[in-house]
């Protein structure tokens, strides 16, 4: 990845895979660690604090005077008021927890209130997705491009499902069964971060979540967009990294994914998934 090792990337790295050692160690001891509930389904581990103090420590360590946004310990502004970082230690901890082998770290540099700088590693397969705006996006030495299927029903999709009593339940379903019917495919595989990565590497060709937070999808936005793709919110607004409300897609299938789950139901009745 020459062409990207910018002095934001060095940073980001080298954090992430600090964390990273941390996680793997961790998920080789899964059923030693101390879990607690944070809500219906939500789970929150010592692998998940440990790597965002390894993180946080790292990341400051490099930029001082940054603020942070973290999943597990919420927002602190930092000294320059311009610069601050997106931070989710562990995307996909409910499959961690349950020794299924796909989940990451995400890092997103946001600038003035624009994502500038993205990572999302995957410490299993050792696998970097990286972008920087303007610059394209990377995994490890090879450059990303979003797939170029035209047809939507070639088309595999990756969503997020809800759980429990979190999200309309039956107005989940109508999209989720416009989807199937329309598609080749459906995949449901827990890490949004992961899920967007995908999509910027032609994996899926799409995907659509709703209710999800800054920290999970910052990075992945970015890498798709310099990956070639479109993203912006379900309902056609371009405010997803607030609301949460998700839909990215290749330039072909983009619009049309987005017309099938709008004519399927109210995206924001179905919030919130996981």
């Amino acid at each position: 990845m020459a062409a990207t090792r910018s002095p934001i990337f060095n940073v980001m790295e080298r954090a992430a895979r600090k964390a990273a050692r941390s996680l793997v160690h961790d998920f080789g001891e899964v059923e030693n660690l101390q879990v607690s509930r944070k809500g219906p389904a939500d789970f929150v581990s010592t692998a998940d604090l440990q790597a965002e103090r390894i993180l946080r420590a790292e990341l400051e360590k490099a930029r001082s005077n940054y603020g942070f946004l973290m999943e597990e310990s919420g927002e602190s502004a930092g000294g320059d008021g311009r610069h601050r970082w997106l931070v989710d230690p562990l995307d996909g901890t409910t499959n961690f927890l349950h020794s299924i082998p796909h989940f990451c770290i995400s890092i997103a540099l946001q600038r003035d209130a624009e994502i500038v700088a993205g990572l999302i590693y995957d410490p299993l397969r050792d696998e970097m997705f990286f972008a920087e705006k303007g610059i394209g996006a990377f995994v490890n030495d090879r450059r990303l491009r979003v797939s170029a299927r035209r047809e939507i029903a070639d088309a595999v999709i990756a969503t997020g499902i809800p759980f429990r009593e979190r999200g309309d339940h039956p107005s989940y379903l109508k999209m989720l069964a416009a989807v199937m019917g329309a598609t080749a495919g459906v995949r449901r595989f827990g890490a949004a971060a992961l899920d967007l990565a995908y999509v910027a590497a032609g994996r899926f060709d799409g995907f659509f979540e709703i209710g999800l937070s800054p920290w999970d999808i910052a990075a992945g936005l970015l890498i798709v967009r310099e990956a070639g793709g479109f993203a912006g919110e379900i309902d056609g607004g371009r405010d997803e990294l607030k609301s949460g409300n998700v839909l990215v897609g290749n330039t072909a299938l983009y619009e049309p994914l987005g017309r099938l789950l709008r004519g399927a139901g109210s995206p924001a009745s179905a919030a919130k998934t996981g």
